[in-house]
């Protein structure tokens, strides 16, 4: 049997502030490092890809700076991207030419 590696304790404050997301608001992966205090957002994505606490830890409300829906699972594109994306709008979250609008949806730490 094969046991489940625990959450660094960088990973799990990634998840504490990922939990006061609230539904229907969104935050970017450089928000969660600067509200860490840390410069890499590219941290705060891996952290995510390893997130074992999803949905409960909702890592489909991180998404890019840019207003782009970003990673979901490690990936960028397929069925992991529709399926955040489907996530979002159950939550009222929309997007507009492929992006969300921050002045709306934008959750702030």
């Amino acid at each position: 049997m094969i046991s489940e590696r625990k959450p660094t304790i960088f990973e799990q404050k990634v998840y504490d502030l990922v939990r006061a997301i609230p539904s229907g608001k969104v935050c970017t992966y450089g928000d969660i490092a600067t509200a860490l205090g840390i410069r890499s957002s590219q941290a705060i994505g891996q952290a995510l890809k390893r997130n074992p606490f999803a949905p409960e830890v909702p890592c489909h409300r991180v998404i890019s700076s840019s207003g782009k829906i970003g990673g979901f699972y490690g990936e960028s594109t397929g069925p992991r991207i529709d399926q955040k994306i489907a996530m979002l709008r159950e939550e009222g979250i929309c997007l507009q030419n492929g992006c969300i609008d921050f002045t709306r949806f934008r959750h702030s730490f």
